[in-house]
This record gives C-alpha cells, structure tokens and sequence, in this order.
C-alpha cells in the first residue's frame, strides 16, 4: 500500500488550469480500483492518494501522468506502508 502526497509548488496559481485534468486522472485511479482514498491536505497544503494494488514503478508512472505534476503545480512524494495492525473495518488492506 502507497501514500501519496502531492503538496502545492511555487505554481500553485496555474491549480485551475488543470484541475479538470487531474480530477480525471484521479477518477481514472478510482476506476482502476487503484487509489483507495484521495483527499486535502490541509490547510491548502495540496492532497493525498492512498494507493494500493499496484507496485512502486506503476503508481511513479501513474503519479507522472498527474496533468498537476506534469505542470509543477505539485511535488509528488510516494511512501510504501506495509500494514501490520488494522482495525477490523480495514482488514482488507492487510491482505
């Protein structure tokens, strides 16, 4: 499992000029069943990606794709998470 981090850049005033883009891009990760959970970071610190059922090289490629990384309005930052402990809500991220 992946967390994502894309926190704003300098370019973070060029956001409207391709959030359709990434909304799509992230609409394709739920599709894929990839990304599990996307939300803020708040206060308007940019937004995080809970990934799983992929590896480390697809979701990087997957994370270039973002028309917000390619436009540096994000730095992206991915942490692997090996689960050791859930609560029974979350059992199927164990596995």
């Amino acid at each position: 499992m992946f967390l994502v981090l894309l926190r704003f850049s300098d370019n973070k005033a060029a956001a409207p000029d391709h959030m359709a883009g990434h909304q799509d891009w992230i609409q394709q990760g739920i599709r894929d069943g990839v990304f599990l959970l996307v939300g803020s970071l708040k206060p308007g610190l940019g937004g995080a990606v809970l990934a799983a059922g992929t590896d480390r090289d697809q979701l990087g490629q997957r994370v270039a794709d973002d028309p917000f990384v390619v436009h540096d309005v994000v730095t992206a930052e991915i942490a692997e998470i090996e689960p050791n402990f859930t609560d029974p809500r979350l059992s199927f991220l164990a596995g």
